[in-house]
C-alpha cells in the first residue's frame, strides 16, 4: 500500500512552525522528512501567500503565523489558519508564542 498523508506538507509545515516559531529550516526538513532545499521553498511559499511572516534575529530566522488569514480552500472563506491549527496543536503551547498580526 502507498504511503499518503492526510495533511499536505504545508500543512504539516504551519503546525511545525505554530509549536517550534524558532525552529530552524534544518528541522522543519527533519520534521517533514524533505530536503532543506524543499523546506525552504515550502517556507516561501507560505511567506510569499502571507501565511508566515519571517522576522530576522541575528543570524536565526523566526517565523509567525498569521492566523486571522482565511484558508485558501475553505468553500465559505470563513474559516482562518489560527481555527483550523487551534485544533491540531495544542492551544495552551501555541498561545505562549502568539504569531503578530501584519
Amino acid at each position: 500500500m502507498a504511503e499518503w498523508s492526510f495533511l499536505t506538507n504545508h500543512a504539516r509545515a504551519l503546525l511545525f512552525i505554530a509549536e517550534n516559531s524558532e525552529g530552524r529550516l534544518r528541522d522543519l526538513a527533519s520534521a517533514l522528512d524533505v530536503t532543506e532545499r524543499t523546506a525552504y521553498a515550502i517556507v516561501v511559499d507560505l511567506t510569499e501567500a502571507g501565511y508566515v511572516l519571517k522576522e530576522k534575529d541575528g543570524r536565526r530566522n523566526r517565523y509567525h503565523i498569521q492566523e486571522h488569514l482565511p484558508l485558501p480552500d475553505s468553500i465559505d472563506h470563513e474559516r482562518t489558519v489560527g481555527e483550523v491549527l487551534d485544533l491540531l496543536v495544542d492551544v495552551r503551547r501555541r498561545r505562549r508564542s502568539r504569531p503578530r498580526r501584519a
